[in-house]
Parts: structure tokens; sequence; C-alpha cells
């Protein structure tokens, strides 16, 4: 008699064992099997510009530590809200990443019906880079500093001209930071993207900008432009005899144009552990620092959490500024 209930004891836990959900250990033979296909990298840019190196560039080192095709596909348009759909309507298996830079966080405060919530839909991986800003401005404009910048704006409300690649861009969102804190008023003038703004400020049909210097420096070099200030919160390695915008001018001024990588949302955290060591691997090789460094390019590598972190506070940060200056997208 006690054998039997013994037996049907075993019978029914061993019953309820197999009715266990099965997703925890689906997670861990995924974690374990990763990359089981080549992993393709989403980029919101079209070719060319520090947006597509930096994954191009980590995208060969990461082929050879995860031992699958790494491929880079360009899908810009849509204020970078094309790129971010795909990847956050993809599998949350770790074979599909977007590069997402500053552009990200800004988003929801410019589009408040986007197609995907900018953190809820995703999960950081690692914070790459950093671009170097600089207020860089035609040799037309009588200034050498960006205190004689402000004394010149003051003087002659909007008669400066500032060129963005766009409402809302990290360059048009840095000018109206400083509008702001340094009581000036400019007229800003809207391109469509970094690339097409170059040609229009060496003509001086703009006044100038708050750039990334890679695209600028070149330029500076020959005369055809003068760079103020450094718009972030350090000096550029390239450029250490340029103060930033908080040194010379404005205390606590501070532009951080990063571009990081992300997943979907319910990615494993192996997974996405897998991802982050191949990718600060790569960002610490010296073939990449070589060939980011001297652009102007800041490497940073990041954990996941630091990452998440950066994200909220800059959402935050850059909603108000949009707020504040009432900024509104066509």
């Amino acid at each position: 008699m006690r054998s039997g209930l013994q037996r049907t004891r075993i019978l029914s836990w061993i019953a309820s064992v197999t009715l266990l959900p099965l997703w925890p250990i689906a997670g861990v033979v995924n974690a374990q099997t990763f990359p089981s296909k080549p992993i393709r990298i989403v980029i919101p840019f079209p070719p060319g510009g520090t947006n597509d190196l930096v994954p191009r560039a980590i995208a060969e080192k990461m082929r050879v530590g995860l031992g699958q095709p790494v491929v880079a596909e360009n899908r810009p348009g849509g204020n970078n809200i094309i790129a971010s759909e795909i990847v956050a309507k993809s599998a949350p298996d770790g074979h599909t990443l977007l590069i997402a830079n500053t552009q990200h966080v800004i988003n929801p405060s410019l589009f408040p019906k986007l197609p995907y919530d900018a953190l809820r839909d995703f999960a950081p991986v690692a914070l790459a880079t950093s671009v170097y800003f600089a207020l860089t401005v035609h040799p037309s404009v009588p200034v050498t500093s960006a205190k004689q910048f402000i004394s010149v704006a003051r003087a002659h409300p909007g008669a400066l001209t500032y060129a963005s690649a766009g409402i809302g861009a990290p360059h048009h969102l840095a000018m109206k930071l400083l509008e702001s804190m340094a009581h000036v008023e400019l007229t800003h003038i809207p391109y469509k993207g970094a690339g097409q703004f170059v040609p229009p400020l060496l003509a001086g049909e703009v006044s100038c900008v708050i750039g990334a210097i890679n695209s600028l420096l070149p330029h500076a070099h020959t005369g055809k432009l003068r760079i103020l200030a450094m718009a972030g919160k350090r000096r550029a390695p390239i450029l250490p005899e340029v103060p930033t915008i908080a040194e010379a001018a404005l205390p606590g001024f501070e532009l951080d144009n990063w571009n990081g990588f992300l997943v979907p949302a319910g990615t494993p955290r192996a997974v996405i552990d897998r991802l982050n060591a191949e990718i600060v691997k790569a960002l610490r090789d010296s073939q990449i620092r070589d060939l980011l460094v001297p652009q102007g390019i800041e490497i940073l590598a990041s954990t996941p959490d630091e990452f998440e972190v950066l994200m909220r506070v800059h959402m935050a940060k850059w909603a108000k500024i949009i707020r504040n200056a009432n900024i509104k997208v066509d």
C-alpha cells in the first residue's frame, strides 16, 4: 500500500516537472549556441561618415571573434526611425544589432508617435564612441574665441546663421543649448544631413556650426574654417590647444554625440554579454584606435548597464532643451 502511494507521488512529481515552462532552458541553450548564423548591424545612416565608419570597422573584428560573418547594412531615412524600427521588431536572439547615436534618445521628444519605445524596446549592449564636436566659424566672422563669438551674437541678434543636419539634429540642439545659456539669438539654417552643410559653410553662406571635427578639421588646417572651441566635456587629443566651450565661455555647456550598439528587448543577457565582450575587444584593438582617434573620435567601450544609464540621462536632458526651445518637426 505504502509503496503504491510512494510510486504515485513520484509519478505525480515527474509529471509536474515536465509541465514547467521551458523558456529559461531555451534561453540558456540559445546563449550557449550563439551565434548560430550571420550577424547583421543595421546602420541608420548612409554610407560614409563617422556613424558608418565605426560599425564597419568593428564588424570585421567581431567576425573574427564570433566566427560568423558580420554584415553592415545601411538603412538611412526617417531621422533614424526606419532602422530603429527594423531592429526593434527583429528576433531577440542577438543576431540583429542597431548602431544608434544621440538621435535615438532625441527622437521621442520630436516624434510622439514612434513605432517603438526608444528604451523599452531595446537592450543596450555597449556604448562605443563619441565624436568630438566643435564650434566652428567661417573666416568672415571676426572672432577667434567662443567668448568673442558670444559677444558678437549679443551685439547683433539673429545676424549670425548656423547650419545643422536638420531640425532636432545634435547640431541644432547644441546651438539651442548655446543660445539659452549665452542669452543670444542665432538664425538656424537646416540641411538634409551633415554632409550637405559643409559646402555652404565653406562658401560663407552660413556663419557657423557646432559639428563633428572629422569633417571640419581638414578645412581648418587650410584656413577655410576657424575652430573656436570644443563642444564636449573634454578637449580633443588631436587639438589639445583648443579649449572647450565650458572652459572658454559657458561653464556647464556639454554636448556628447555618442554612438553605441543596441539589440531588441528580450535578448538573453548571456548573449548581450558575449556581444559586449567582442565589441569592447574590437574597440581596444590598436588598429581600430589608429583608425578612429586621428579622425576626432573618442573610444569609450562601456558595459551594457553604463550605456543604459547614459541613454536615460541624455533622453531627459534633450527633452528639456527641446521643450524649452519649443522645437517642432513639421
